[in-house]
């Protein structure tokens, strides 16, 4: 399997992307790299010899994030992100990893791939684990203005993205709220638990944001405004919990030795929530596998996302999804 990995996207590239795919050709014998960026500061980064299995495709630009994400295909074609795109349109790749502008992504894929039949606008789906196993937020960023027709198709995707590459088979849904009677919202999600209580089956109702993590909804509906703003609200929270406990453990001799003893439960605890440890969030809805992940991405969250990524190509993850949204809106081949 062949999958590109756009080496300039993230805060910390091209260090974080290079070391981490080279961390997933050492995870898998399976995969063969093709890294979009600056050759030579690629190969300043590589081992040699330089792994068989990996290959620099040199680019002259790069996309930083005071660019306009709907403008970079036309001021940038150059760029690490446009070409790692174009390589998977051109099906010289199966799959296409970035840690890049999420916004110019978004862009580039949609035009260059096209949206899957019947999906009118493509979505993120955020990976969350809890104690009452794997969840998807949805979306997370494409879309912070949205229709309930949207969230409908929002909630088809990330349904069967469970389904597929988690293993979760009818997946309960939930629509993230402000309460949890059928009235409560805007109108944008009044008509949308209406639409869902009509057209989904595994529809449970509205979802408070204190029960995101206990609710019995596996997918979790939410326009890109909300859920962008849930999920780095998080990832803030987890980072400053974290910190606030190792503070702590500094100032008393006895809360050093009680650490130590509870270093493989908060070690744990730490390990369920870090988003490294799954990797990016999947670009759902057009017609090929893109894989998103975090601009601050570490060498170690760009392994998981290309492993990821290996994984949707191999459970066939965008056929998939066209047959859903046909089966489930109606919409004909």
């Amino acid at each position: 399997m062949k999958i590109a990995l756009d080496a300039m996207g993230g805060d910390f590239a091209p260090e974080a992307a290079v070391h981490g795919a080279l961390k997933a050709l050492n995870a898998t014998n399976s995969i063969e790299m093709y890294l979009t960026g600056n050759e030579q500061q690629i190969n300043e980064l590589l081992p040699s010899p330089k792994p068989e299995h990996l290959h620099i495709i040199p680019t002259t630009q790069v996309v930083s994030m005071y660019d306009k994400g709907s403008r970079v295909f036309k001021e940038k074609p150059d760029s690490s992100l446009v070409k790692g795109i174009e390589l998977l349109k051109n099906d010289v790749v199966d799959a296409f990893v970035s840690a890049g502008h999420t916004g110019a992504i978004l862009s580039t894929a949609a035009l260059f791939l096209g949206r899957i039949e019947g999906a009118r606008r493509p979505a993120l789906g955020a990976y969350i684990q809890t104690d009452l196993g794997a969840k998807i937020l949805c979306d997370v960023g494409a879309n912070p203005d949205a229709k309930p027709h949207h969230l409908l198709q929002f909630a088809v995707m990330a349904s069967l993205y469970l389904d597929h590459v988690e293993g979760i088979k009818n997946p309960k849904i939930g629509l993230i709220n402000i309460g949890v009677e059928p009235g409560k919202g805007s109108e944008l999600y009044r008509e949308t638990y209406e639409l869902f209580k009509n057209k989904l089956p595994t529809f449970i109702g509205n979802v408070e944001g204190r029960n995101i993590i206990t609710s019995e909804a596996d997918v979790l509906i939410c326009d890109g405004f909300v859920g962008n703003t849930i999920i780095k609200f998080a990832e803030g929270w987890i980072t400053l919990f974290s910190d606030l406990i190792k503070k702590k453990i500094k100032e008393k001799v006895t809360y050093q030795i009680g650490a130590k003893l509870l270093y493989p439960v908060l070690e744990s605890i730490s390990n369920q929530f870090d988003y490294e440890e799954h990797g990016g969030s999947p670009l759902l809805g057009v017609k090929g596998v893109c894989i998103v992940a975090h601009g601050s991405s570490s060498s170690k969250a760009i392994k998981n996302s290309i492993l990821l990524a290996k994984k949707c190509v191999n459970q066939q993850l965008v056929s998939d999804i066209q047959i859903g949204i046909s089966e489930h809106l109606g919409v004909k081949n």
